[in-house]
């Protein structure tokens, strides 16, 4: 929906360059949350931006028998749960666009960190938008978006099992205006992703924000959710919601627990091949034959 005097704007806390780093067989990431500037952002552990270079896809699989390919503005949503062990392989062609992409790791309710493994997946085609301004598209991937009259309110079918709301944002002029309502008391923050954004509202006080920043913003009292400016045209950005969780959080390799005995209790069970990792024994991924030379 588009701005009013009615509606009060979340401002920028903090705002953090996210730089290039070497990661992996070829792989360039920018670290997000989880930088020493950006931890203990409850509820997100972890947000990387990745560039595999060369055109291609991705294919993953895991030891539950799931099995398929990622491309191109899909949508792969996954539950860790009380275990999973998984595998993903860029899969290079001619004429392929860059793989590119998010990976954002969000806590899950301590009642809910034994739940079963699972996923939900979308394609492209099957992420519902809005359009607040007939140069908007808001890509809703978890939670809830306004759209034009027609269009009305735009909801995800993607349900994580806590409180997140993510959207992609892109402007194709500049000069668009939105807001996006965020549920009160919740954290969030917005990650840009090409040209320039005005955040917080459109203010003579306000910066435009350039490519590549995670931007945190304030979560006071009476601020409905956060304002929206493109600056130059083909402005993209996505903005990242969730309810916080008054829990510990101890994390260890790709383990998440409340304490240092359930991280060790996590690496226990997977080695033991346990509550949750019994498929895990003696599994090898079928996409990942070409590394092992089988």
């Amino acid at each position: 929906m588009s701005s009013t005097a009615a509606q009060v704007s979340r401002k920028i806390a903090k705002s953090v360059l996210s730089r290039e780093t070497p990661e992996g067989a070829g792989a360039i990431v920018r670290r997000s949350i989880g930088t020493p500037q950006l931890r203990n952002f409850t509820p997100f552990l972890m947000l990387d931006h990745f560039n595999v270079g060369e055109g291609g896809s991705f294919k993953h699989e895991d030891f539950m028998g799931h099995a398929g390919t990622i491309n191109a503005g899909d949508l792969q949503f996954m539950t860790a749960g009380k275990g999973i062990l998984h595998a993903e392989m860029p899969v290079r062609g001619p004429g392929l666009p860059n793989p590119k992409g998010l990976q954002l790791w969000v806590d899950l309710p301590k009642a809910k960190r034994m739940i079963d493994a699972s996923y939900q997946e979308l394609k492209s085609s099957e992420i519902p938008s809005a359009h607040p301004t007939s140069n908007t598209t808001i890509k809703v991937i978890s939670g809830t978006a306004q759209g034009n009259a027609s269009e009305g309110s735009v909801t995800s079918p993607i349900k994580p099992p806590g409180g997140c709301w993510i959207f992609d944002v892109t402007f194709t002029a500049k000069g668009e205006q939105i807001f996006q309502a965020i549920p009160p008391g919740w954290n969030a923050f917005a990650y840009t992703l090409e040209g320039q954004t005005l955040i917080g509202g459109d203010s003579s006080l306000t910066k435009p924000t350039d490519p590549f920043y995670t931007v945190v913003l304030t979560s006071a009292e009476g601020e409905q959710g956060v304002g929206l400016k493109s600056v130059s045209d083909g402005s993209r950005l996505v903005l990242i919601a969730g309810e916080p969780l008054d829990q510990e959080i101890v994390q260890h390799g790709p383990f998440v627990m409340d304490t240092q005995q359930g991280i060790r209790q996590a690496f226990q069970d997977f080695q033991m091949g346990v509550n949750g990792f019994e498929k895990a024994r003696g599994w090898q991924s079928e996409i990942g034959k070409p590394l092992r030379g089988a």
